[in-house]
């Protein structure tokens, strides 16, 4: 982890680590971003949570937009119109029932619409600093696999593995480490083996076409 903290240094961040620290950990705006990004490439999550906040900030704002036109401002994010649909009613229930403010504990934000475990374990990291939580999407089952730090066959079991397996002052930051480098290295497709500064320890498991190049 020290390595990939020293690697990592100067890469691209993803687009919900950079919307956290330009909207200063808003967790609102973080939520809603995150249900945003579920499979769609980080630029395109950007500019829609850009284009959507731009027009609503707050939960009342948002929950008075009709879908038709949060679907508009989200558009081209994979499944817009189900995500706008989401994005309204959680902005709703958020308006409503938790009085404006996003609820800071894990079973209360999966139960928001359209919200996953690995969307709520990252906004209980990004928006209210929560030390006990590993979030964990495709890149860190994958590369956690990869390094044999695991062996699992679903994120679920890889986020409760992880918590065995790792020393617990790195779970906030296993989600950014592990998407940094899997978004630049450790790619799902031809990994830049020959450029991982992890090579030496990594027993590449699963990994049959590595990138030639470096």
């Amino acid at each position: 982890m020290r390595t990939l903290a020293r690697e990592i240094d100067g890469m691209e961040l993803p687009a919900i680590e950079k919307l956290s620290e330009s909207q200063q950990e808003n967790a609102f705006q973080i939520l809603i971003a995150t249900l945003l990004s579920a499979r769609t490439q980080d630029a395109t999550t950007l500019a829609a949570s850009t284009r959507l906040f731009r027009r609503a900030r707050t939960p009342r704002s948002l929950a008075r937009l009709p879908v038709r036109e949060i679907e508009r401002l989200i558009y081209p994010v994979s499944f817009y119109r189900t995500k706008a649909e989401h994005v309204q009613a959680t902005a709703d229930i958020v308006a409503t029932t938790y009085g404006g403010r996003v609820p800071d504990r894990l079973e209360d934000l999966v139960r928001l619409p359209g919200v996953g475990r690995k969307t709520a374990t990252l906004v209980m990291i990004l928006a209210f600093g929560s030390q006990q939580h590993i979030c964990v999407d495709t890149h860190v089952h994958r590369i956690s696999n990869r390094l044999g730090w695991v062996e699992t066959r679903t994120p679920d079991d890889t986020e409760q593995a992880l918590y065995r397996n790792t020393d617990a002052r790195w779970w906030p930051l296993i989600n950014l480490y592990l998407v940094t480098w899997g978004q630049n290295v450790c790619r799902p497709v031809y990994p830049r083996c020959g450029a991982c500064a992890l090579a030496a320890s990594c027993p590449r498991l699963g990994v049959s076409t590595p990138s030639r190049q470096t």
